[in-house]
């Protein structure tokens, strides 16, 4: 407190060059603890001020009150600003902005009687520039797109950016605004993310998928539904394809509250073990000893019986609760191979597919230790299955970190459906996978389809060459089997060998399978059959 009274002191007695340095710092000091080139200027400017006065204790004082304003200046941003601080890329708000502004105009009386919208913009095949041009470039892309959408819009609208590669507008009320006013601001934050963008000199072009649903057609007047609405009006318009644009609408809003139902219900299975592991088998084309089996979700519904994971997993995806989902796969799946080899059957591995979510769990590498301690078994049992876009189509620093630690922790890397991603050889090795699964669309009909030999034989040979093996999916026939064994594929997987089947189901199998076992495994069906 000396001090701070000691540099007031010196302030009064620097006279009219004080004063008008105080009106300069009320004016650009907040702009100038956020930018560090002006910060890095601002000792120099102290140099001069004291220099000018012949007042170096005016210099010391003054210096002191940094800390103060830097302190002042920071809380004035707090009140201020919109909660969840600011996307450091783009400077845009974040998602806790929009969702602020979305409540204070619910809460507005009459808010129903004016015309507002959320609109949610998705870049389309944006990865396409990471894998083409690199990270930077990227950056730069979100960057401009930023630019152009703060150009788009009016004054009194919010642009934030939602995540990696969308952002959301908040159109706000105003006189004449119209369902046709709020379609025009569309077409034409449209038209210019169509510009091209010249990136280090080369020329790139961006389109996006445009989701908009309108505060009164909201499902509910709350942020989070009318966001939610929009959302969902996106993704119908990116399955039209690039660049399309779709308003929210009834038939839109039945299914959000079906999802909704589902999701709910889903959360209860989750806890109440309703969902379980079903197990496919995965066999050695040399010998036809099983390698490993892949643990599946089903949900073993109370009324329905089995359901498909085609019904529920897009649903649980949406809600959020892949992680909880990978949770429950990897206890059944840890306990299978205890269960399994307690009945006579030693299975080298299981299979666990992890999500997005759960491997931007900081505490996810923790989590498999403790598991794997659970039921004494050392981290090579376990085969973490990651679908390859995950790999291709993320830059989160923690779920890139996570991978690689898994592996190193000795724990196998699956690339899943290998070959519809552009997963590069450099990410291969980096993230230390020790198997790709070849997608089943490179393997139906492959004994009849010669471009199909072509590409599967040239996917095997970049896995031998990098010292990966390598995992068919979807093999249905004798003859697509042969020729996979025949190209070196060295395991495979798929209805021929066995369908997933209940745990319980699983000793007969195995015992039957022991039984028959050849060098090359029988398999009993053909294609369709």
């Amino acid at each position: 407190m000396a001090s701070a009274r000691h540099a007031a002191r010196a302030a009064r007695g620097s006279g009219v060059l004080v004063s008008r340095f105080l009106d300069f710092f009320r004016s650009t000091g907040k702009q100038l603890f956020r930018d560090p080139a002006l910060l890095a200027g601002f000792i120099p400017l102290f140099v001069a001020l004291s220099y000018s006065t012949r007042d170096i204790r005016w210099l010391i004082g003054a210096s002191t009150l940094i800390p103060f304003l830097v302190l002042a200046i920071r809380a004035f941003d707090v009140v201020t600003s919109p909660k969840g601080g600011r996307d450091g890329l783009t400077g845009l708000p974040c998602r806790a902005a929009l969702l602020e502004v979305l409540d204070k105009y619910f809460a507005t009386p009459g808010a129903s009687t004016r015309t507002a919208a959320c609109m949610v913009i998705d870049l389309d095949d944006f990865h396409s520039f990471n894998e083409r041009w690199g990270r930077e470039a990227a950056d730069e892309v979100l960057r401009q797109t930023a630019n152009r959408l703060r150009s788009a819009v009016r004054d009194n609208d919010l642009v934030v950016r939602l995540d990696a590669d969308a952002f959301a507008l908040y159109l706000a009320p105003s006189e004449g605004m119209t369902l046709d006013s709020t379609l025009s601001i569309a077409d034409r934050i449209q038209r210019a993310l169509s510009e091209p963008l010249v990136l280090h000199g080369l020329t790139a072009y961006v389109s996006a998928s445009v989701g908009i649903a309108l505060a009164s057609k909201s499902p509910e007047p709350t942020a989070a539904s009318l966001l939610v609405a929009a959302e969902r009006a996106m993704v119908e318009a990116r399955s039209q394809g690039a660049g399309a644009l779709r308003l929210f609408s009834a038939e839109m809003q039945t299914e959000i509250r079906a999802s909704h139902e589902l999701a709910e219900d889903l959360a209860k299975a989750l806890e109440n073990g309703e969902i379980v592991a079903w197990f496919q088998p995965q066999v050695s084309t040399e010998t036809g000893q099983v390698t490993g089996f892949e643990a599946l979700a089903r949900w073993d519904h109370p009324s329905r019986g089995i359901v498909s994971p085609a019904e529920f997993l897009p649903a649980i995806e949406a809600s959020g609760r892949t992680e909880r989902l990978s949770e429950v796969m990897l206890y059944q799946g840890l306990k299978a191979l205890v269960a399994w080899e307690r009945g006579g059957f030693v299975i080298p591995s299981i299979g666990v597919n992890f999500a997005g979510l759960e491997l931007r769990n900081p505490h996810l590498i923790d989590k498999v230790k403790w598991e794997l301690d659970r039921f004494g078994l050392t981290a090579d049992r376990l085969s973490v299955e990651i679908l390859e876009t995950v790999i291709t189509e993320t830059d989160d620093d923690i779920v890139l970190r996570n991978i690689k630690a898994l592996g190193e922790l000795g724990c196998g890397i699956d690339l899943d459906d290998f070959g519809t991603g552009h997963a590069s050889i450099s990410a291969i090795k980096r993230f230390k996978t020790s198997r790709i699964k070849i997608d089943r669309s490179f393997v139906t009909h492959i004994d009849k389809d010669g471009e199909q030999q072509r590409m599967v034989a040239a996917i095997l040979t970049m896995a031998q060459q990098l010292q990966v093996e390598s995992l068919a999916e979807g093999v249905e026939t004798i003859g697509e089997h042969s020729i996979l064994a025949q190209l070196g594929c060295q395991h495979v997987q798929g209805f021929g060998i066995a369908r997933p089947m209940p745990f319980e189901d699983t000793f007969a199998w195995l015992a039957e399978h022991e039984r028959k076992r050849a060098p090359t495994p029988r398999i009993e069906r053909q294609r369709g059959a």
